[in-house]
Formats: structure tokens, sequence, C-alpha cells
């Protein structure tokens, strides 16, 4: 593993490649409560603060819906002993053949490492998993979580690094989420059926109640008007920034920062796992992504 100096080089580098940082937005604008708003607080300022406890958890949904752009938020995970919580950041359409572009964080006994858990659907159809752990303290303060999103590919970045690409391979019969708008969604919630250690470890309830604190949520995305902004979001204008030519590939640094995070912090990754598919391994996971 690289030392500490390294990886503040390696920061440095993917910020000048990346800026999603320097974001302002305010959730309390832009979003409402779905679910668990009495427990919960979405102040003027745009901080947002969603709480799980014996009763119930909590989420937050865009008012607008989108197809391609950067869906950010800074937010700070539930501290402590957070086994079995589960808290989410991600897009999502409706109906049984939705797209989903997931950021899910799995709570972990204190003192224990966080799991980064990120996943994509396409018509319905998931298991595409992706976990990583952190190089940093999830709760100690605010971080960057990014879905960059165009019609070449999805990324995540976390605090302008990118972990992981998803590329289009529609027109070789891969499915890719270009034909639906998303909304986004965070949320709160007890997922302890599964979450920590595959659902070995449950909740201690008498660490309740549990909160993740979110701010500066940002959607610099084009906007969902119905299925002709499949023509209008993917059309290359100045305006449709996301299809210029810099977001189609990685930069050399920022393949660089990609690999030192698969390299030393991926712990699951869906193409490689031989055991759970029979052998018959998704068809992306033979083809370039980087």
């Amino acid at each position: 593993m690289r030392s500490f100096q390294a990886l503040v080089a390696v920061a440095f580098i993917s910020l000048t490649a990346f800026q999603p940082c320097l974001v302002h937005g305010n959730s309390y604008n832009d979003m409402s409560f779905n679910w668990g708003a009495k427990h919960s607080y979405n102040f003027s300022n745009g901080d947002l603060n969603l709480v799980l406890d014996h009763v119930s958890g909590s989420g937050v949904q865009s008012h607008n819906t989108f197809l391609y752009g950067s869906i950010e938020m800074l937010i700070k995970l539930v501290p402590g002993n957070s086994a079995g919580t589960v808290t989410a950041f991600y897009l999502s359409s409706t109906g049984n053949y939705h797209d989903e572009i997931d950021f899910e964080f799995l709570g972990n006994s204190s003192g224990q490492p966080y799991t980064m858990h990120t996943n994509i659907f396409t018509q319905g159809k998931a298991n595409r998993e992706q976990e990583f752990t952190f190089w940093f303290d999830p709760t100690a303060d605010f971080h960057n979580y990014t879905i960059h999103w165009n019609p070449n590919a999805v990324v995540w970045y976390v605090d302008s690094i990118p972990i992981r690409v998803f590329r289009n391979y529609r027109s070789e019969g891969i499915g890719f989420p270009d034909q639906q708008g998303m909304k986004v969604y965070s949320s709160l919630w007890n997922g302890d059926n599964w979450a920590t250690r595959g659902g070995l470890v449950k909740i201690d309830w008498t660490c309740a109640p549990f909160m993740a604190s979110f701010r500066n949520f940002s959607a610099r995305a084009c906007m969902w008007k119905g299925p002709l902004s499949i023509i209008q979001c993917t059309y290359p204008t100045p305006a449709n920034w996301w299809t210029s030519n810099v977001y189609k590939q990685l930069s050399s640094d920022q393949q660089v920062n990609l690999k030192w995070v698969r390299d030393n912090y991926m712990v699951y990754n869906y193409c490689t796992d031989h055991w759970r598919f029979n052998g018959k391994m998704a068809p992306e996971c033979y083809k370039p992504q980087y």
C-alpha cells in the first residue's frame, strides 16, 4: 500500500483533473422526504440529517428527474457501532424494468472498516456489485460522492478519485442506463439482514438513534422531460457539457488513481466471482472499461 505522501499526491492530481468537491446545492430546495420525515431534518441552509431508530429509517428524493450529468453530495456516515445500518445515495427510475446507479455504505462494528457497495441496474437487472473499503474515516468529516453519467459511461467518484467505471456497450447487446430518466435518492435504513458480514451482525439498538449527515447536494445534469430527452440530452452541444470529448475517457492521471483504489481497496468484484455465477460471467466483464 502506498505511503501517506503518495496518497496526498494522488488526491492532488485527481483534484486538478476533476473538481466536484467545489459544489454548492441545497437539498432543502431540491429534495423532499419520501419516508421517515418525522424524526429527520432538512435544514434551510441545505444541511440534511437522516435518522434511523427502532421505529423507522428515513429518506429523501429529488424533485427533478435527470438523464446524464454529475450528481454530487457531501456525506458524513454514521459513526461508532453502525453495524447493520445502510446509508444510500443513488439514482433510480421506477417500475419493474428500472435503471439504477448505487452508492451504499454498509456499517460495521466500532473500529472496523465501512464497506462502500456500488451497483448498477439496467432494465431491472443488477448483480453487478463492486465493493471497497475506505482510505480515510468516512465518519469523521464530510466527503464528496459523485455519480458522473454520460452516453459513454457511468463513473463513481470519491473525493474526485474515480473508483469504478461502467462503459456503454449497448451496441453489443449489453444493457446501459440511457433510456430512462432517474431521480436522486438518499436514505438511512435497517439492512441488518445482509449489510454486515452477510447479516451475521445485527443492529445494536442501544446505540440508536443513528444519524448520517448530508450537505451540498448538486445535480449538474440534464432534466428529463420524457422520451424526447433521450435525444436532447445526448446531442453533443456546449450546453450538454457531459458529451464533450474530455468525458469520453478517463485521463491518464485518473486511470492511475483508479488503479490505485482498485489495487488497494477493492474487496469484491462480480467480474471475478466465478463461484457465484457458475463461471457464466457478465459479458461486460470481458470488455475494456477504462
